[in-house]
């Protein structure tokens, strides 16, 4: 078990990678958190250095091949930082983006907050505490050279590869009566062809499946999922590979588009 000082070891680590822009292959041996609940207290301490309250959670290998790429066999739930949440039309720098892939997601914004309890909470509890329902891109990126060999644990103490998040508008439609499984999503590269299809169905199922599991992990570690958050759901799509200078259209059916432009 790591003690507290290893633990801020860990996400000064991770924080100092993040912001100049280096990588390392994983944590020291003697920083590596042995399972989820020390993962996420890291993570925890890499959004105390957020200059702005927590903008949402993001969740991570909804899908199997997300699952199968990152070496996990269960998704991973991370922090949405506000200084990293952008609307539809930013312009993001891609830089040295490791990953450099870009995915298509559902994303929810709460009305109401769901604070940790003893027993887990049903889907219809989830659901009645969403405002709104949005078209979302995200553009992961990790800090581990070798991010398919780490392991959960280190992959949620470097923020389940969260960096860039894009927010759509939200969908002016009855999306309660929507079967967000059967829904159609696609990005299309603007003057080069290039797309990537996918639907609801890739994540988990459904996204409500998926914000629903987030909220019990949230839970499960003591952690509230607050009023006014943000959760993206998953990757609706194969993750589309990018290259700085492209614009990226993102379609969700009925609940609308969203664009990046990719410095």
């Amino acid at each position: 078990m790591l003690n507290e000082s290893q633990r801020q070891q860990a996400a000064d680590l991770l924080w100092d990678c993040w912001a100049h822009n280096r990588r390392i292959p994983h944590l020291p041996t003697e920083l590596q958190p042995v399972d989820r609940q020390e993962a996420y207290d890291i993570q925890r301490r890499l959004e105390a250095r957020s200059f702005a309250p927590l903008a949402g959670w993001k969740i991570g290998a909804t899908g199997p091949g997300g699952q199968q790429l990152l070496q996990v066999d269960a998704p991973l739930a991370g922090r949405l930082l506000a200084e990293r949440l952008h609307r539809s039309g930013a312009r993001i720098t891609l830089g040295d983006n490791l990953m450099s892939v870009l995915e298509v997601e559902v994303a929810f914004r709460m009305r109401t907050s769901l604070p940790p309890r003893a027993t887990p909470y049903t889907q219809e509890e989830v659901l009645d505490a969403v405002g709104s329902i949005h078209p979302a891109i995200e553009i992961p990126d990790t800090r581990y050279e070798h991010f398919r060999q780490v392991g959960a644990a280190q992959l949620i103490a470097d923020n389940s590869c969260a960096d860039h998040f894009v927010l759509g508008a939200p969908a002016d439609v009855d999306w309660r009566s929507l079967d967000l499984a059967a829904l159609a999503t696609s990005a299309t590269v603007e003057g080069g062809g290039q797309q990537s299809s996918g639907s609801g169905a890739q994540v988990l199922g459904d996204p409500r499946i998926a914000l629903t599991w987030l909220v019990n992990e949230l839970r499960a570690h003591g952690l509230t999922l607050g009023t006014g958050h943000v959760v993206a759901s998953g990757s609706t799509i194969v993750p589309m590979a990018v290259r700085a200078g492209q614009t990226v259209h993102a379609e969700l059916g009925v609940l609308g588009t969203v664009l990046v432009h990719l410095d």
